[in-house]
């Protein structure tokens, strides 16, 4: 049975569908970048609300700026923008219902000014994004906004159609501004730190570029709060779509498939208002920082924590990985003695549970997350997530023992040779640099740590130092597998 809003009463009980009525439902949020977190994620809660009878004038309407959108633009239009969220738990079971908190899909390249004009209308109060870390258009290493990139200079030019989500926004709040409207809210949902300072930088450098008063006012009268955002959603694969036929008889040619579990927690800082996404789960709070540590610090750097090891052990699936026993040991350790004592008061969470939560979702058959996909860009996700770890237990004198492992089992990785002398195929922006520092480790044990641009000036700490060392070489001489186990004698040890 195709999805459309046609067949919605037709579709088994199994299936939850909207109970809303959709042509009541009013666009107040515009979004770019509707891929599957965003309707695993922000729709989804849109949706709950819609389903309480709350939120009828913040319905959404999707943006797709870049050619390979046409795919999505085309789904949303033969489906009424509805989808499938299929939720997979451990047990093979699926939670499943139908989303239809998109009322409307613009494709930009198609039409930009109805986007722009769908932005600047009165009813728009919030502009929200997932375009990932790469739509932002910043520097990795200055952090500053890319003023020379082509489609950039060329949304500059007076006259010019925008093409970029940049150029598309500024427009959309020129007009407001000329109109006397207040601006919309900016809203990243995109899972990178302080996602909202990101945001504000980067569009006001545009608009400061296009119009310095234009700039001035949306950095007076503009919001753009941080979140944190959380839900483990797999690219879907032709084996979700003919799974979702065979349980349900759903024919959708776009649907989604994730993990139960999700989080947000959303810094309340809103120009126009917001919808009451406190009734749905969602953490509104004053300050996500602390939420935001605890993810980074926790769950992210857990993932670094398990895949090095976790591959030069002969595992490949994510949760092969944790549900091993001495891994979950592994995970767990490296959470409670070395992460945990970094991080601030997480108002509203179980720091236990929140950790043991972790390793079940980890572990999750169902999701099939691969190692390699953690493996990749270390040399972005370390320095950021785990590194800082380790510096904050040096100024304390805390335990560093299996955090200073992880780092040295991505050095092992790096060689790019597994333990039965198979070929890895090393992804990262700095494979040309790290691979050869990872070779030179055998004569030269501080080689790897030694790149200041990645490691700073770690490699001048003694204490560090030893402990990489030592933890290198048990690599070499005893394997992952071996190592793994020592760490956790000596931890049980200290116990």
């Amino acid at each position: 049975m195709k999805l459309n809003s046609h067949t919605l009463d037709d579709f088994i009980e199994d299936v939850a569908v909207p109970t809303y009525d959709r042509s009541e439902v009013k666009v107040g949020i515009v979004h770019f970048g509707v891929g599957g977190f965003h309707r695993a994620h922000q729709a989804m809660y849109v949706d709950r609300l819609l389903q309480q009878g709350e939120a009828m004038d913040w319905g959404i309407c999707g943006v797709g700026v870049l050619p390979g959108d046409r795919k999505m633009k085309d789904v949303m239009d033969a489906q009424d923008c509805l989808f499938t969220l299929a939720l997979k738990h451990s047990d093979g079971t699926w939670d499943t219902r139908v989303i239809g908190s998109i009322v409307e899909y613009l494709f930009a390249p198609d039409d930009a000014e109805a986007v722009i004009e769908k932005m600047a209308a009165e009813t728009t109060r919030i502009v929200s994004l997932t375009i990932t870390e790469g739509g932002y258009n910043f520097s990795a290493t200055t952090g500053e906004f890319d003023a020379s990139n082509p489609a950039v200079v060329a949304d500059l030019e007076d006259g010019a159609v925008p093409t970029t989500t940049f150029g598309l926004v500024i427009a959309a709040l020129a007009r407001r501004r000329e109109r006397g409207l207040k601006p919309f809210t900016i809203m990243s949902c995109d899972n990178i730190e302080g996602n909202g300072h990101i945001a504000q930088s980067t569009f006001t450098a545009f608009a400061q570029l296009k119009d310095p008063s234009l700039a001035e006012w949306i950095s007076t009268e503009g919001a753009f709060p941080n979140s944190m955002v959380d839900r483990i959603t797999p690219v879907t694969t032709p084996e979700v779509m003919r799974e979702l036929k065979d349980r349900y008889a759903i024919d959708d040619h776009w649907p989604v498939a994730g993990e139960p579990f999700t989080q947000w927690v959303l810094e309340d800082a809103f120009t126009l208002g917001r919808p009451p996404l406190e009734h749905v789960g969602v953490q509104v709070v004053e300050d996500v920082t602390p939420y935001e540590l605890m993810k980074l610090r926790l769950l992210n750097a857990s993932h670094q924590a398990l895949c090095y090891f976790g591959y030069l052990s002969g595992y490949r699936l994510v949760h092969e990985v944790a549900q091993d026993r001495s891994f979950a040991q592994f995970l767990l350790a490296y959470m409670d003695n070395e992460a945990t004592p970094t991080l601030q008061a997480v108002p509203g969470i179980d720091l236990d549970e929140y950790k043991r939560t972790l390793i079940e979702r980890f572990s999750n058959p169902e999701i099939r997350d691969t190692v390699a996909r953690l493996c990749a860009e270390s040399s972005d996700r370390i320095p950021k997530w785990l590194l800082p770890v380790i510096r904050s237990n040096l100024e304390t004198g805390g335990d560093i023992a299996l955090s200073t492992a992880v780092v040295a089992s991505w050095a092992r990785y790096a060689e790019g040779v597994d333990e039965q002398g198979e070929p890895i195929e090393i992804v990262d922006q700095l494979k040309d640099t790290l691979v050869p520092l990872a070779r030179k480790q055998h004569e030269d044990p501080t080689a790897f740590i030694a790149n200041r641009s990645v490691f700073g000036d770690l490699v001048d700490n003694d204490r560090f130092v030893a402990e990489y060392t030592k933890q290198l070489k048990s690599l070499h001489d005893n394997g992952a597998r071996s190592t793994l186990e020592a760490l956790l004698a000596h931890v049980s040890g200290n116990t």
